[in-house]
């Protein structure tokens, strides 16, 4: 019986992020379209709310190309990696108290773990499928994910100092006496650390080298079509989705809020990660794309040096206060 309720979870949890990821794409379309003094989708349904629906049902059907002279196999299996790891990390996500598929005392070295993972997707698909655009789009992003994922897990260090824990929902729990019931101000220097590493890490504009429309054509992507391709877009959303929710997690203070909603208990913990989501939007309708060695420099010289800097403060701060 428990199996089978666990499998319910499962399939209602995929279904909601699945639904998320659709309508994601869809208001990222709208709110750039307002801040560009446009419109965005409105043809497909009412203000273009089905538009996500006709996207996906359009991508199912379209061809699915495979080049001549790519490494079949490994061409047809990287989306896939990218989307499994993914969807993984989100068993481990408490968004309440009580609510997650898998509580374990290393959560945050999990999601971590299947981060890394499917930055493997990408580069598989930049070396099989046997084109310069692609393959330099593959160099690109292992590059950037060894540099940001550094920075982003000494980011977090600070956080595993102050909470005695990597499992999630221990963490969320020991905000409950810092200020606001988060870890947000006495780990500034961390969150500003995190924030930056978040967008290099889920491959977000200014940091979206990988891709680089205007160089790469699609970056790692560019040899891929139908629903391969979408299913890369899908990977990056739910990625988007799992670092907001580590975010909100480890310095926004997870499901507390300042009332309780006893109805929908999860209700902070999702609208902190609908507001991770609208600065993800946000950047990306604001900033340019960096140079590649601004990238790298931003990285190795400002963040990782950032983050040690915060270590060392926090560990001096529970040797003398506990």
């Amino acid at each position: 019986m428990n199996i089978l309720l666990l499998l319910v979870w499962i399939v209602v949890l995929f279904c909601v992020v699945m639904l998320h990821v659709a309508y994601a794409t869809y208001f990222e379309r709208k709110i750039i379209g307002h801040m560009q003094v446009r419109l965005g989708p409105m043809r497909v349904g009412w203000h273009g709310l089905l538009q996500p629906i006709a996207d996906g049902v359009k991508s199912f059907f379209k061809e699915d190309i495979v080049p001549d002279n790519a490494d079949r196999p490994t061409f047809l299996a990287a989306p896939i990696i990218c989307l499994v790891a993914m969807m993984a990390s989100l068993a481990v996500l408490p968004f309440a108290s009580g609510w997650v598929l898998a509580d374990i005392d290393i959560g945050l070295l999990f999601v971590f773990a299947m981060s890394s993972l499917a930055s493997y997707g990408v580069v598989l698909a930049g070396w099989a499928s046997n084109s310069k655009y692609s393959f330099l789009g593959g160099l690109r992003s292992m590059a950037q994910v060894i540099s940001y994922e550094i920075s982003m897990g000494l980011s977090l260090v600070g956080v595993m100092l102050m909470a005695g824990s990597l499992n999630l929902t221990r963490i969320v729990e020991a905000q409950g006496d810092s200020f606001l019931s988060m870890y947000l101000f006495p780990q500034a220097i961390g969150f500003f650390v995190f924030f930056i590493s978040m967008l290099a890490e889920t491959n977000r504009v200014p940091f979206d080298l990988p891709e680089a429309e205007t160089e790469l054509v699609s970056g790692y992507s560019t040899e891929y079509s139908g629903m391969r391709y979408a299913i890369f877009f899908m990977a990056e959303y739910i990625g988007m989705m799992v670092m907001a929710a580590i975010g909100t997690v480890c310095f926004l203070g997870g499901w507390h809020g300042p009332f309780a909603v006893p109805w929908f208990p999860a209700l902070w913990f999702v609208g902190k990660i609908y507001l991770f989501m609208f600065l993800f939007i946000w950047i990306r309708a604001t900033l340019p794309r960096y140079r590649y060695d601004q990238l790298m420099d931003l990285g190795w010289k400002l963040l990782i040096p950032l983050a040690l800097v915060n270590i060392v403060l926090t560990a001096c701060f529970k040797a003398l206060f506990g």
